[in-house]
């Protein structure tokens, strides 16, 4: 459910940011908002992953499955890489100026 929650609320915020920009209305937030939230939402999901493969080792009563741990990691991690890379790359680079 914790998945489920962090994605609509990202995802309700980034097509409402897409929406207001496609009707030519400045959105009341600046894009980076929506990338942090982004970021934000992937930090929670390896840090809930984290907490589940810690219970699946140390519990042997732990119904979590371990395929799903692995893949559910393993994805979280990809996208918090690829999200903070974009960061990285769309503000934090300095722009390189043009020679004519």
């Amino acid at each position: 459910l914790y998945f489920v929650a962090m994605n609509y609320s990202v995802h309700a915020i980034m097509y409402g940011y897409y929406c207001l920009q496609a009707m030519k209305i400045k959105p009341p937030v600046p894009p980076f908002v929506i990338t942090m939230a982004q970021i934000s939402q992937m930090v929670v999901g390896v840090a809930v992953q984290s907490f589940a493969s810690y219970k699946y080792f140390t519990d042997p009563g732990c119904a979590v499955n371990g395929s799903n741990i692995f893949w559910g990691g393993a994805m979280y991690l990809s996208y918090f890489a690829l999200f903070t890379k974009f960061a990285i790359d769309r503000y934090a680079a300095k722009k390189e100026k043009k020679v004519a």
